[in-house]
């Protein structure tokens, strides 16, 4: 029977170790133990959680015993945010202005839902040119980084894996547009769109000339939600000839200061996009939900050593029970053993999934992989 808390798995090499090995290729003492979170719910719904008092993921990473992983997050998106507000609302379901400016429609209880977006503040130039000025001034005091405080918090001889955050080029611009506003701006204003993501590569770059070299990181991510089960949702000539270059100024950043795994989290099929992103220094995805690509070995098996994966582990099988977690882990062990790819819900565990069969997961996980 599992012991709650869990314990963290036994070691031989610090989590810092661990992941620069796993993420290069070279030997380890076990895998990397990490998982990517749950959904609200779970923290309701799952009695592991109610009993022990867990009601957020960093609670929950702590109480499996996962090892630890940090990362610095810069500002490097709109600052300040829209004010939230509630402009109208019935029993069911209330249309809020959210952070991004947009008019969403979103379930009252507040359970996970993807909200219908219903409206952007930004639709023409003009629109655009004001937020800039009010929200992505790039002298904006609040992107200053306490260079001190982040040293202090991550001290060289620290025993995880530190990461730096380098944002969205057009993620969140689609967040901010939403998916239709971003398709029909592509056409009808491609210099805004252009400007926009100008603009928010030179954010990135402005946080990343403050720490690169003054903070000792071992990776890179960033967030890039432009997929969905049937490829981008932006034109691939768009991509390559508009983002693709972005990331390559931020890839050369980063490999100036000995920075060369940098993972990016795309929901979706991004196999159209590893050509770009491989060129410009983007050679890890993450969660990388499967039923919307393919097998994680599928693509290892294909790039070889070129590219690695974080997650993978299909939703629907731990959904399904002990023997179709048995089955699917099965199928990943040849992946693990090689390196290059760390094992995880592929995406936030949704609460469809028993807490006993989750807990079977990790258990076998740490059979697995763990040292023996």
């Amino acid at each position: 029977m599992t012991t709650l808390p869990r314990p963290s798995w036994k070691s031989a090499m610090t989590a810092r170790q661990r992941f620069h090995n796993q993420m290069h290729y070279l030997p380890v003492d076990r895998c990397f133990n990490m998982e990517f979170g749950y959904w609200n719910e779970n923290f309701t719904e799952w009695d592991i959680f109610v009993k022990h008092g867990i009601t957020n993921n960093a609670q929950a990473d702590v109480f499996f015993g996962f090892d630890r992983i940090g990362c610095f997050y810069g500002k490097t998106w709109i600052h300040p945010c829209f004010e939230q507000q509630v402009i109208e609302q019935n029993e069911s379901k209330k249309v809020i202005r959210n952070c991004d400016g947009l008019l969403a429609e979103v379930p009252v209880d507040g359970h996970d839902s993807i909200p219908h977006f219903l409206k952007s503040s930004i639709t023409t130039p003009d629109d655009w040119k004001r937020v800039k000025e009010e929200r992505m001034r790039r002298d904006d005091p609040a992107r200053k980084v306490d260079i001190q405080k982040v040293i202090n918090d991550n001290p060289t001889d620290r025993s995880w894996p530190l990461g730096v955050w380098c944002g969205s080029m057009i993620g969140k611009i689609r967040d901010m547009l939403t998916f239709e506003g971003l398709a029909y701006a592509v056409y009808d204003y491609p210099d805004m769109v252009e400007d926009m993501v100008e603009t928010c590569c030179l954010i990135v770059e402005d946080v990343l000339d403050q720490v690169l070299g003054k903070v000792d990181f071992d990776y890179a991510c960033g967030w890039e939600d432009i997929c969905f089960k049937n490829g981008p949702i932006v034109s691939l000539d768009f991509f390559e000839k508009v983002v693709v270059p972005r990331y390559e100024r931020i890839g050369r950043k980063l490999h100036a200061h000995g920075i060369d795994i940098w993972y990016t989290d795309c929901d979706g099929d991004v196999r159209p996009l590893l050509k770009g992103f491989l060129s410009a220094g983007i050679n890890c995805l993450f969660p990388y939900e499967v039923n919307s690509c393919v097998h994680p070995g599928r693509l290892l098996d294909e790039y070889g050593k070129e590219l690695r994966i974080m997650g993978g582990v299909d939703k629907m099988a731990l959904g399904a029970g002990p023997e179709a977690i048995r089955e699917y882990l099965n199928s990943l062990d040849a992946y693990v053993q090689r390196g290059g790819y760390i094992p995880f819900c592929d995406h936030r565990c949704p609460p469809n999934v028993k807490p006993a069969d989750y807990l079977y997961y990790l258990d076998l996980k740490e059979k697995m992989w763990g040292m023996s």
